[in-house]
Formats: structure tokens, sequence, C-alpha cells
């Protein structure tokens, strides 16, 4: 669009170019994404080294088709999650084992390295260790540990320390 007047000619530029990325790109999206960025960084940037490609209704329903799939695998981890906080929940309690000192003190500290192979062992089901949250244990009892499943779906066991 150009304004015109009687000495000088103004172009005005469009403000965003939609644009589909490939990669994930820092602080702009991850790939497969519909962003809006300049067009000098989408035509000499982006589009060369193929990042991204430029968005036609075509691209669009195809980008709409995976965010559903997406969505549908996301909502199946979290029907997974929640069966396996159910499980872990309905045993309740697990123990362990350790070496027992003066005033009922333990050797070493019970690591979330313990519960999830205890855990293994006891109902068969895999956990990520790094989900495992534990208190500060130096003594024999009972202690709750949480155990984040999912982002949405955290179990809640009890762990019960004896000694050996």
């Amino acid at each position: 669009m150009e304004l015109c007047s009687k000495n000088f000619t103004i172009t005005v530029m469009a403000k965003k170019l939609q644009v589909v990325l490939n990669k994930d790109v820092n602080k702009l999206g991850k790939s497969g994404d519909v962003v809006e960025v300049a067009p000098g960084y989408a035509r000499n940037y982006l589009i060369p080294n193929k990042i991204a490609f430029r968005t036609t209704p075509g691209v669009l329903k195809q980008v709409e088709r995976r965010q559903e799939q997406e969505r549908e695998r996301q909502i199946e981890l979290k029907q997974a999650a929640v069966a396996q906080k159910t499980a872990l929940e309905t045993v309740g309690r697990f123990k362990i084992a350790k070496q027992v000192g003066e005033n009922d003190a333990i050797f070493g500290t019970v690591t979330d390295r313990e519960l999830v192979e205890v855990i293994k062992a006891s109902t068969a089901q895999e956990i990520d260790r790094r989900g495992v949250t534990l208190p500060e244990i130096s003594k024999i009892g009972f202690y709750k540990a949480e155990i984040k499943l999912h982002p949405e779906v955290t179990a809640e066991v009890e762990v019960q320390v004896v000694g050996s």
C-alpha cells in the first residue's frame, strides 16, 4: 500500500508474516507451531535455512490435524498416569530396610532410586526417579513421598523405613 503526497511516497509493509516452524527456535516456538514473525526475518533467515515455511490454507489444516493428534496423545498419557496413580495408592505402603544405629538413626539416607526399585519390585511399574520427592529421612519410621507421574497427576505413597 502506498500513500502519496506532493513530495514523497511512503510504502507501508506488512507488519507480520505467518510461518510454520520446522525446528524448535528459542524464544519463538516449537516445531510445528504457527508463529508470526517480521517479514525480513522470515525471508532472510527462517525460510532460506529451512527452519520455517510459509503458511497456506492446506498447511494450516495439517497443523490443526497434528495439534489434535497431540492433544489426544496427551489425554491418553494423562489417563495412563491416573491409572498408575490408582495402582500405587492401592498398594499404599512400601518398606525400605536400612542399617540402624543408636536412637533409631539410619546409616545413610533413603534415596529416590531405592524407592523406585522397591516400587518396581512390588508392583512391576516403571517410575521415573526424577519425579520422586522424598522428605529428609534420618530415622526409622513412616514418611510420605510424592511421585509426579504427569504434569497434572501426582501420587502420594507411604514409605516405611525399617531396620535390617
